[in-house]
């Protein structure tokens, strides 16, 4: 019930935005947290933002609407808000799923620039969204410009360096920076003193400046609460400045697809 509980609380605390994926093996978990937060405030589907993701499994004729509707059913929607290539191998058919009414919008998941021009080159209906890994240590500054100049909004997961992961990371690779703990970061640490807040809310405050659609993981109530109290205060030219300098490029990349064909 973990889940479940976690997204009701999410609601209640003011989160409106729920991300989840087919391989995340979490939606019907979702979807329950979703009926049960609607049934008790009398609150309307159209409050809500859900987004899920096409899995790799998924990319061939056919497939596409065969696993949107299976998320759909998980979730017990009618439609999701934003619907998303989780990764770039293989695709066709996304913007049938617009027309048929299954999803209000589509978009893409960890796309490359290059990647992203063949997209737009070909695509009727040019994707909303490219959600990738970001955070103070993998900034991806040129990607971010690039989709700023071409009306694509950038969703950022493991804005706090999926510390989740990080005890799987430091044994089979210890010298990965997401093993570091953006948490413990003495410069994100300072700054969170001198505003009296959390790191985590440092981390991301950051982005939201940057006006980067931020989606910490947590189903820890305390920490749900925390991650979305950022709009109390902000960071000055001085924060902002310091964060910047913590940007390894690649060597911050926690998610590494080099393993995936293509």
């Amino acid at each position: 019930d973990e889940v479940e509980k976690a997204v009701e609380f999410a609601f209640d605390c003011g989160y409106r935005h729920v991300d989840t994926a087919y391989n995340y093996k979490n939606e019907e978990e979702v979807g329950r947290g979703i009926k049960n937060w609607l049934k008790k405030t009398g609150s309307k589907r159209e409050d809500l933002f859900i987004v899920t993701k096409l899995p790799m499994i998924g990319m061939y004729q056919g497939g596409v609407e065969k696993f949107l509707r299976m998320s759909l059913k998980k979730l017990g929607l009618g439609y999701v808000d934003l619907y998303l290539i989780h990764a770039p191998i293989g695709m066709k058919e996304m913007e049938k799923m617009v027309d048929l009414g299954l999803t209000k919008s589509i978009g893409i998941s960890n796309f490359s620039i290059k990647q992203m021009r063949k997209i737009k080159a070909i695509a009727q209906i040019p994707p909303a969204v490219n959600q990738v890994e970001m955070n103070v240590t993998f900034q991806q500054k040129e990607l971010l410009e690039f989709c700023r100049e071409n009306y694509i909004v950038v969703t950022a997961y493991a804005p706090l360096g999926s510390p989740g992961r990080t005890s799987v990371l430091s044994k089979t690779a210890p010298e990965n920076p997401a093993a570091k703990q953006l948490l413990q970061n003495p410069v994100v640490k300072l700054i969170s003193d001198k505003h009296n807040v959390s790191p985590a809310q440092v981390l991301i405050r950051y982005l939201i400046e940057k006006e980067v659609v931020v989606i910490p993981k947590s189903v820890n109530p305390e920490r749900i609460k925390t991650n979305g109290d950022v709009f109390s205060f902000s960071l000055d030219e001085t924060d902002k400045a310091a964060l910047l300098l913590l940007d390894l490029g690649d060597e911050g990349r926690s998610f590494n697809f080099m393993s995936y064909p293509g």
